[in-house]
């Protein structure tokens, strides 16, 4: 496979394996560059799924929008309240399989909050939470293992978190796991 064969190029390795579930939200970070998006989109290509992604909508313009749309990307408007969440959940429901990648900095800029709705998604949903991690420094992509949200968001949120701590993204200064680090 041509993309298998890029990263390893890159210098990359796949840790970890290819969980056989038909629908998921896989949660990645850190999430510090574009450059994440091309060794993501790599990644997601040596595996036998067609990926999903949220991207805000003013990247969706021509003929770039195009591009994305082939890639499984769905359009997000950050600015207005369109509940997302209840969108996401139907399209997961209306579909037999579904992969879905979140990166839950919603920026590549350092947010001490990550951005909760993968969470209420995968809920309302009813599919498990994955967490992939893009760790420049060791030059690695892992999927972690199955997160089942329990309902209490704040202490899944920590334990989500802190499966990143010790990640290194590209721009190792924007990223941060937030207060899971106390």
């Amino acid at each position: 496979m041509i993309s298998k064969w890029i990263l390893k190029l890159m210098g990359w390795k796949i840790v970890g394996e290819y969980y056989k579930v038909d629908k998921c939200i896989i949660v990645v970070a850190p999430h510090t560059s574009m450059m994440d998006f091309v060794v993501g989109r790599l990644f997601f290509n040596t595996l036998p799924i067609k990926v999903h992604f949220v991207i805000k909508k003013e990247m969706f313009f021509f003929p770039l929008g195009y591009l994305l749309k082939a890639l499984g990307a769905i359009p997000v408007d950050r600015g207005t309240r369109n509940n997302m969440v209840d969108q996401l959940a139907d399209l997961f429901n209306s579909k037999d399989k579904m992969f879905l990648i979140i990166t839950p900095e919603g920026t590549r800029k350092k947010v001490l909050r990550w951005k909760r709705g993968f969470y209420f998604i995968a809920e309302k949903a009813n599919v498990p939470i994955y967490t992939g991690i893009l760790d420049y420094k060791k030059k690695e992509i892992f999927v972690g293992e199955q997160f089942i949200p329990t309902g209490d968001i704040e202490v899944d949120m920590k334990a989500i978190r802190l499966r990143y701590k010790g990640a290194t993204g590209k721009h190792p200064e924007y990223f941060s796991i937030g207060n899971a680090e106390e």
